[in-house]
């Protein structure tokens, strides 16, 4: 009975060492990962757009979101209808998650979940 409690005990003390760690490296990000994630949550697709097209939609009106700025590769990324993203020269649609290549693009435009 107590090899099978000593199991668990090592168990929870693994996963309670991995949840510290991983809200320790939340803290040194200031939470920015945090908040790109949730930003993505609120998206339905996600393209990369040229630079001038971006401009062009920040100078239409479009707020850019502030976690783009927090990256340590600053980006552009904005909330845009399908309607007008339509059309967007340009613009190539990518996998909606965290990876390399949504993280290497520097102008994002995202679509809000109807």
């Amino acid at each position: 009975m107590s090899e099978i409690l000593e199991r668990r005990a090592r168990q929870m003390r693994s996963r309670l060492t991995l949840r510290a760690w991983e809200h320790r490296q939340c803290k040194h990000a200031a939470g920015v990962w945090f908040r790109l994630r949730r930003l993505l949550a609120d998206a339905s697709a996600a393209y990369v757009i040229p630079e001038a097209e971006a401009d062009r939609l920040l100078a239409e009106g479009h707020a850019a979101e502030p976690v783009g700025a927090e990256l340590e590769q600053p980006k552009v990324i904005l909330f845009v209808s399908r309607d007008r993203l339509a059309r967007v020269e340009g613009a190539r649609e990518l996998r909606l998650r965290l990876d390399q290549e949504l993280l290497a693009a520097p102008h994002l435009a995202l679509v809000r979940f109807p």
